[in-house]
């Protein structure tokens, strides 16, 4: 397989693959990098797409060499990826390096701008900086870099979430970042949106005919997303007592998802133009009032249950709590200590004029009853009957955008079963499964954004405005909860979540939509 950079002249507006990158990782030995930074390297360097002149540095309190850092690197793409090519692998390894470095230590940095600057052509090279590690760090990482010259264009820092845990702070990281890099800079990263099926969004929406003029009020009943985990908190206890699923998945992920859906098409797909678009649904997003709080929000937390066969412990076990028993009618404890949620399921209204009217269910949690990322667009249901004498079952026609684990997208529509007697109606689905649909390798989400990273492409990733205009949206609903210090309604692992949630849609007279591809 060739192994190439960029080549060819740039075209104007279109992002290219520089000659040369060095890639730094902080936290570069932490699960973030050795689960899923330094695989979809891997995988980027297999399919020739990093550019030839590229290093990977991490950095990391750990005492290591070059070698032991890359014997640890193979033994996490061993672990992550599986079969290696030996000729890829060796290619991999061969651009790493590690940098031992205490962040808070302004004498240790001249380790970091030695490495950077011991290069050919070191004012050509894109630096791509990805802070894998706490905000708290962000500040200090991005005034070290300063200090040493090492921020100047085309230099790039890449921001994992959480960017901040309320509106507050995730203004005081952009702006003591922003303070360092220029806006054009700076890559806030949600790896939903690196996902097949949520790009292929925009291509079923604005490259076919067929669905865009029915993409609105007049013909959509309402909108449902879900993303479903069967995995419990983890070793992320300590995050997530603090944080909880509102501010862990409906703040980012799920209103990401949202905009995608909603937006108006942009002028084209690309630089700031989607951006633009996706931050006009969030400013769109109805304010909820406290009345509207109770009555359209549901919090949840997992007890013990089965999931996937397998015996789970509750939250409160994991977390460390006292397991408090159960109030009478209530489903919630009286003598509940953490008020942590696990599970978030909302309605939610986009005041404009192509979404009057249509609610958008968002549900997401922990330790439910499968593991999927899904979107569903259900119409509405033809003006007039012309079937009155018909047999059979019939229902809504509806879009399933399947986001993981197994992309891909099924219409459902209704049809005549063959055979005479009359009208027997029957639902049936045109499907598109994206792994049997095509034949090459679908990429991991976080390879086609930090390529996308190394090539200057903002597309896909969060503009600071979005960050904070989804903050202010979800505040007035954590102030609320807070302020009401109700715990969140029990739900047993393994199940679809509190009931309280299948109310939430079920008063509409709307039902959840539960089939998969």
């Amino acid at each position: 397989m060739p192994h190439a950079s960029a080549a060819g002249a740039a075209q104007p507006g279109v992002p290219v693959m520089p000659e040369r990158c060095d890639f730094t990782v902080f936290g570069g030995t932490g699960n973030l990098a050795l689960g899923k930074l330094l695989p979809a390297l891997y995988q980027s360097d297999l399919e020739g797409h990093l550019p030839d002149d590229t290093r990977i540095i991490g950095v990391s309190l750990a005492d290591l060499d070059d070698d032991a850092y890359r014997a640890t690197v193979h033994d996490a793409l061993l672990e992550h990826v599986g079969d290696l090519d030996d000729d890829t692998a060796e290619r991999l390894l061969g651009r790493l390096h590690h940098v031992r470095l205490d962040i808070q230590d302004g004498s240790d940095w001249h380790r970091l701008y030695g490495v950077l600057k011991d290069r050919p052509h070191v004012d050509a090279t894109v630096r791509v900086y990805y802070l894998a590690v706490a905000p708290t760090l962000f500040g200090p990482i991005c005034r070290g870099l300063d200090e040493g010259g090492m921020t100047a264009a085309p230099a790039r820092v890449v921001l994992e979430k959480p960017i901040g845990h309320d509106l507050a702070s995730a203004r005081a990281i952009n702006a003591v970042v922003g303070e360092v890099f220029d806006e054009a800079q700076i890559f806030r990263i949600d790896h939903y949106l690196g996902k097949e099926s949520v790009q292929n969004l925009l291509v079923t929406r604005f490259a076919n005919t067929l669905l865009e003029p029915l993409w609105n009020s007049h013909w959509i009943d309402h909108v449902q997303i879900t993303v479903a985990e069967t995995v419990g908190v983890g070793e992320r206890v300590g995050y997530y007592e603090q944080a909880g699923a509102l501010r862990d998945m409906v703040q980012n992920h799920l209103l990401q998802l949202l905009c995608l859906v909603a937006m108006e098409p942009p002028i084209e797909v690309g630089r700031e133009d989607v951006r633009d678009e996706k931050l006009k649904v969030l400013q769109a997003l109805k304010p909820m009032t406290p009345a509207e709080i109770d009555r359209d929000t549901v919090r949840g937390r997992y007890g013990s249950g089965l999931v996937e066969g397998r015996q789970v412990s509750s939250y409160d076990e994991e977390v460390g709590l006292e397991t408090p028993s159960l109030a009478p009618h209530e489903g919630y404890s009286t003598s509940e200590v953490s008020l942590t949620e696990t599970f978030v399921a909302l309605k939610v209204e986009v005041q404009n004029w192509r979404w009057a009217g249509v609610p958008f269910y968002l549900r997401t949690g922990k330790r439910m009853d499968r593991r999927s990322s899904e979107i569903v667009i259900v119409f509405k249901e033809p003006p007039h009957d012309v079937f009155p004498h018909r047999t059979g079952v019939t229902a809504p026609n509806r879009l399933h955008i399947q986001v993981q684990p197994d992309e891909g997208m099924r219409l459902h529509l209704t049809a005549k079963e063959p055979g005479p007697g009359g009208y027997r109606l029957k639902p049936v689905s045109l499907d598109l499964n994206f792994a049997s649909a095509f034949s090459q390798r679908s990429p991991d989400a976080y390879e086609r954004l930090l390529m996308d990273v190394v090539k200057g492409n903002p597309t896909l990733f969060m503009r600071r405005d979005e960050v904070e205009a989804a903050w202010a949206w979800c505040a007035p609903i954590i102030e609320h909860w807070a302020e009401t210090g109700l715990p969140p309604k029990r739900y047993a692992a393994g199940s679809a979540g509190p009931t309280t949630a299948i109310t939430l849609i079920e008063r509409d007279g709307r039902s959840w939509q539960e089939d998969h591809l």
